[in-house]
């Protein structure tokens, strides 16, 4: 369970219930508690190095009110993202986040999650007929923070009460016993992160071992829940091919006897950008990651900028792979993706 250093709210987010109980039950826990007007202008959290700064922001939660309210679109995975927090408590050397929340990626929460669910509300009803998806993270791992908010438990109840509405959600944590119980009706999709045991220890700090995650896999499958699996970021690396194979044979041992029908998985390359490897070598500057020019291919992405990926024939023989292994492990599950 993540346990923030700070907590700082929002003022306005004292004004809703469930900022006035997060206000209490950290002061109970005897959390350094603090108020800013503004998560735009957040202070209190140290750093002196880019190192420093980003290990002190990743144990600050920070708690307050989302102001937009018009989601963006979230592409392959879902029509809308669904915004329930920021960032994540995990120091995962490649995420993406690296890039889009500056120096100091603390973990945000909202309080105003009546207002958020009514937005969605309002989303679904301008696409019936058609059914509505929505993804709760694309900017953040929302487990980690639900012991403390329940927003996802709550989230669940509301989309299982959507006859037009889906959710889903991805984690790589562990701790999904506020959610096992929770009414959901099918509706929303519980999805794990997974990677071989290499790329966790070698970069993924801060996060649950493979074993923990399959295991808690299993007992969210036996909750009901449609699952998901996101294999990613697929590295290249001596040995990968063996290794990411007994991962996919490890998990379909971890859920022998549920019925792979239903299941998705969604697998995804390892990519970069200039401003990353920037940023995660300030970050981390004794990274081992797999960040040369050569042997990558340099691509446009979706939102105009440059990223560089694996060559079209290294992603063949991972599309090779994964679809010959879970075709045998998983065989009427769908591979929604691989990029």
């Amino acid at each position: 369970m993540f346990k923030p250093k700070r907590v700082l709210f929002e003022r306005d987010a004292l004004e809703y219930q469930l900022g006035k109980e997060l206000q209490r039950k950290f002061k109970e826990e005897k959390i350094p508690v603090g108020l800013i007007a503004s998560h735009n202008r957040v202070t209190g959290i140290p750093g002196r190095t880019p190192g420093e700064a980003y290990r002190e922001a990743k144990q600050t939660l920070v708690v307050g009110v989302r102001r937009t309210l018009q989601f963006s679109p979230c592409k392959p995975s879902a029509h809308y993202q669904l915004p329930l927090g920021t960032s994540c408590s995990g120091h995962c050397q490649y995420c993406y986040l690296q890039t889009t929340l500056g120096k100091k990626p603390y973990v945000r929460v909202y309080v105003n999650v009546a207002e958020i669910l009514q937005q969605a509300a309002k989303y679904i009803t301008e696409r019936a007929p058609e059914i509505t998806v929505f993804e709760g993270a694309a900017t953040s791992d929302p487990l980690p923070v639900e012991p403390y908010t329940g927003t996802l438990a709550r989230t669940v109840e509301f989309f299982s009460l959507q006859p037009l509405g889906r959710f889903r959600f991805v984690t790589k944590f562990t701790d999904v016993d506020g959610l096992l119980n929770t009414e959901h009706n099918g509706h929303t999709r519980f999805r794990f992160s997974i990677n071989t045991q290499h790329i966790i220890k070698s970069y993924e700090y801060g996060t649950p071992a493979a074993k923990a995650r399959l295991h808690a896999a299993r007992r969210v499958a036996e909750a009901g829940y449609p699952l998901g699996f996101l294999i990613a970021p697929i590295f290249i690396y001596p040995g990968w091919q063996d290794d990411y194979t007994a991962l996919i044979r490890n998990l379909a041992g971890e859920l022998r006897g549920y019925p792979p029908e239903g299941i998705t998985f969604e697998l995804i390359s390892h990519r970069f950008t200039r401003s990353a490897k920037k940023r995660i070598m300030e970050v981390f500057p004794a990274t081992t990651l797999p960040m040369e020019k050569s042997g990558r291919k340099f691509k446009f992405g979706q939102f105009g900028y440059g990223k560089y990926v694996y060559p079209k024939e290294r992603l063949l023989e991972m599309d090779e792979l994964f679809r010959r292994e879970l075709g045998k492990h998983f065989p009427g599950a769908k591979v929604e993706y691989l990029v």
